[in-house]
């Protein structure tokens, strides 16, 4: 049995240092979730219902946050962000970005969820949602690090070794989707087989205990 382990890294980092030590496994579970006691902090900036600063960063070493995204970057720089990561349609990203921009300086989470009211279109969803999905997906560039994750993935596991990815949203689905549609599409060269033809979701009972993994999607795949 091996000794636990905490390793303070990103998933591409972490990966890569069990590759350089040789290290293989007989099962990855990979949550890309983002951190519940970090959202709930106001502090941390994550959220427009709290007063917080425009931070958003997962690890607060790192330069880029929320603040310079939406006080230094361009319209056409935030407008990209939310049709990529927003999922904006593209008239809509520009009008937020423009608003965004005009708006300049923005001091607060608060402050700015509150001026991105105007823009609701009805419907439950605040109208800040996506755009704070948005800039908190490029502040942490967590995207990336699922795309260049993934193609370490079979390097770490042993043959006949399980990993699982537990994803929140549409993007990150799609691309561990991808990645096993593609890594079992070769036939008997096919590195990997998948285990779920369809992802797992939260049954009744944990919904109501956590209401967050209303979005939670699990896929499961088996290394050849």
């Amino acid at each position: 049995d091996r000794p636990l382990r905490i390793i303070e890294a990103d998933f591409y980092n972490a990966v890569l240092q069990e590759i350089e030590c040789g290290n293989t496994f007989d099962m990855i579970l990979m949550d890309f979730g983002v951190s519940s006691p970090q959202l709930d902090r106001a502090e941390r900036g994550f959220s427009f219902a709290k007063d917080g600063p425009l931070d958003m960063r997962m690890d607060q070493k790192q330069e880029l946050d929320a603040e310079r995204i939406v006080n230094k970057w361009s319209e056409r720089e935030i407008c990209s962000i939310l049709e990529k990561y927003g999922e904006e349609k593209p008239g809509f990203a520009k009008l937020i970005a423009r608003a965004i921009v005009h708006g300049r300086p923005w001091k607060s989470t608060l402050e700015l969820g509150e001026a991105l009211k105007k823009y609701g279109r009805g419907g439950k969803v605040h109208p800040a949602t996506r755009t704070f999905q948005a800039i908190r997906i490029a502040v942490n560039d967590e995207l990336g690090e699922i795309e260049r994750t993934l193609p370490l993935l079979t390097k770490v596991l042993k043959p006949g070794g399980r990993v699982a990815m537990i994803t929140f949203h549409s993007l990150e689905d799609r691309l561990v989707k991808d990645w096993m549609r593609e890594m079992s599409s070769f036939g008997e060269e096919s590195e990997i087989e998948i285990l779920t033809k369809k992802p797992i979701t939260a049954e009744e009972q944990e919904l109501f205990i956590n209401p967050r993994a209303r979005s939670a999607k699990l896929r499961a795949a088996l290394k050849l």
